[in-house]
């Protein structure tokens, strides 16, 4: 499960001859993915906004990250399970209309999205 959005405070410092990000503990104990000398990539999503993850996250380098799809699926889950009253499940009318608009789509496993695709 993801953790929840907590903030943590910190300070830019300067450490030899770089920059660096001072973070509280507290966030380290809260996220211990980010352990000393662990590796990160830092993007500048916005004007005073970065997103700072694992540069060598667990999964295989075949599957990309989209940082900006993997905040936003992070916050579904932490909204889905902090307020489940707000689910609903689809009724059988949604799901009729759903299997009419691709009832006359034909596809098979072996089908590759073309480059250019994206979802």
């Amino acid at each position: 499960m993801v953790k929840g959005a907590v903030s943590f405070e910190g300070s830019v410092t300067t450490t030899g001859r770089s920059e660096a990000v001072r973070l509280e503990k507290a966030f380290f104990r809260a996220h211990p993915e980010f352990r000393q000398k662990a590796r990160v990539r830092a993007q500048a999503v916005g004007e005073g906004h970065v997103l700072v993850s694992l540069a060598e996250p667990s999964i295989s380098a075949a599957d990309e990250i989209d940082p900006v799809v993997s905040a936003y699926l992070a916050f579904l889950e932490r909204d889905m399970v902090s307020h489940p009253e707000r689910l609903s499940l689809l009724s059988s009318a949604d799901l009729a209309a759903a299997f009419d608009l691709v009832s006359e789509v034909e596809v098979s496993d072996e089908d590759t999205l073309p480059d250019d695709t994206t979802i």
